[in-house]
């Protein structure tokens, strides 16, 4: 089966990251904030709440741009990450107090990050979670606290990043890099393909 070009695409988070990691590939989105309160939402699971966050922003969003029904070749693309450390789910610390405690448990440690990835398409829908395992260097206290001053991790899932300040405290990665700074493209690709979408499409598509 041929597959056909998105008309359309929308991406429905306000992460940096994300829309850097989707640009560095060719692809440029709209960007729609889906406003979703997160907090309160459960699952059974990191993994479960990853998925369950991210279809609640699509949803949101794909509800904000057609309140009856997307088109047929629009396609919005919901996310939301958390990192699991011993069965417990992770998600953004807000907090440098929060932040500090966190690394302080996790360094010399490993998790796995969970992303979602929600895809609504017409009236299609596509529900996938990535997983990467995560070793973080043993850091000292020192560094610890340095790097939450400059208040990067308080705003990001698990309280570090790949790909700014916080690369240099993680020592390996398992599984899909891309997936860890908030969006996996492999599967992303096969995700869009499913619902009958052509990767190389995206390419053309200037929001």
């Amino acid at each position: 089966m041929a597959l056909r070009p998105v008309g359309r695409l929308v991406l429905a988070s306000q992460s940096p990251a994300r829309l850097a990691t989707l640009r560095s590939a060719g692809v440029h989105p709209e960007v729609v904030v889906s406003g979703v309160d997160e907090s309160g939402v459960e699952a059974g699971s990191p993994a479960e709440l990853a998925a369950v966050l991210a279809g609640l922003k699509a949803a949101a969003v794909a509800e904000l741009l057609a309140p009856d029904g997307l088109a047929e070749d629009t396609v919005v693309v919901g996310c939301d990450s958390v990192l699991e450390v011993d069965g417990t789910a992770y998600g953004k610390p807000h907090d440098a107090e929060v932040a500090r405690r966190r690394w302080q448990a996790m360094r010399g440690r490993s998790g796995v990050l969970h992303t979602g990835h929600a895809l609504r398409a017409g009236t299609q829908v596509r529900t996938a979670t990535a997983s990467t395992r995560v070793s973080f260097a043993d850091l000292d206290d020192d560094e610890i606290d340095a790097y939450v001053a400059t208040g990067e991790p308080l705003q990001v899932a698990g309280a570090f990043t790949l790909d700014g300040l916080g690369g240099a405290f993680v020592r390996e990665i398992e599984g899909d890099p891309h997936n860890v700074v908030g969006i996996s493209l492999p599967l992303l690709r096969t995700e869009l393909a499913a619902l009958g979408f052509s990767w190389t499409s995206l390419w053309a598509l200037r929001a």
